[in-house]
């Protein structure tokens, strides 16, 4: 019978930047959830300014969630093929930048044309974001995977429940138009300088998982 024992991490973890790291990721997600969730109160306002139909308006939505979601893959590949220290960050940064432009594109559509575009381009920025997000709250936590995983997607839902109240009062204030442009500016922003802080764990950096016997 022969025994063979995880070994011990080169040198003993942080814990508070590991979740330095994880609490980064959940507020990128939660500048992105508002992208998703706060559109409906958008459409119609939207298609009382310009008379478009609410069908063709929720077409842009469509086309954001599928980018959001089947590009993932590609996505966390490029992540890894960047590297640890470069792939987290520039990930985020240049989703956080996509996301401001998608908005900011909404913001002046004059056309359901541009609309689909805002789309196209938010929801490649939104996606990078939650890929990014999730597979570097794995790669830190090994030994708490469920709880990291679970912390960073309520960072999604608890940043739709903070700004639903502030988008709603701002359409009312000042108009779709403008909603879209400053909150283009403040989520890409706050996307765009948290991003430069992350990166993935190095060998010896997070715990190892628990013993390996082999009998």
């Amino acid at each position: 019978m022969t025994v063979n024992a995880a070994t011990a991490p080169s040198q003993a973890p942080s814990n508070g930047y590991r979740w330095m790291q994880l609490i980064i990721g959940v507020v990128c997600m939660a500048m992105i959830a508002n992208l998703q969730y706060g559109w409906t109160y958008f459409v119609n306002p939207m298609a009382k300014a310009h008379s478009w139909d609410v069908g063709s308006i929720q077409i842009a939505f469509s086309i954001f969630v599928a980018l959001e979601t089947w590009l993932t893959p590609l996505e966390g590949l490029i992540v890894d093929s960047l590297g640890p220290r470069r792939g987290p960050k520039l990930m985020v940064a240049a989703g956080g930048i996509f996301v401001a432009i998608g908005w900011l594109i909404n913001a002046w559509a004059g056309s359901l044309e541009m609309l689909y575009l805002g789309a196209v381009v938010s929801g490649v920025g939104a996606g990078g974001i939650y890929a990014t997000c999730v597979g570097n709250a794995v790669k830190w936590f090994p030994d708490r995977r469920g709880l990291a995983v679970g912390l960073t997607a309520a960072g999604f839902g608890a940043g739709a429940a903070v700004t639903v109240i502030p988008i709603q009062m701002m359409i009312a204030s000042v108009g779709y138009a403008d909603t879209f442009f400053w909150f283009a500016l403040v989520q890409g922003g706050v996307i765009f300088v948290v991003a430069w802080l992350l990166r993935s764990p190095q060998p010896g950096e997070v715990p190892t998982g628990s013993a390996v016997k082999v009998l």
